[in-house]
């Protein structure tokens, strides 16, 4: 899948190479995967984990939303 994470500064992360990203939704964490369902989710404090190659890299976050539509995922954060 292809993930974005994006903050107003900056894009932090960008691939293709994305095997699932693991978000702190405002009512829980949780996780996308390849060929996820569309969803739109705002984000609250805490760590997002994207896995590549079976290997995590984490994002401290404030606050953001998350889309994911058609195998593409868009992160905004506030770092």
């Amino acid at each position: 899948m292809h993930i974005d994470i994006i903050s107003p500064e900056k894009t932090l992360y960008s691939s293709t190479l994305a095997e699932s990203i693991t978000c702190p939704g405002i009512d829980g964490a949780f996780q996308l995967l390849d060929h996820h369902a569309p969803i739109i989710s705002a984000l609250k404090n805490g760590k997002i984990e994207v896995r590549e190659n079976g290997n995590p890299i984490v994002f401290e976050i404030k606050s953001g939303m998350v889309e994911c539509n058609k195998n593409k995922v868009n992160v905004l954060i506030e770092e």
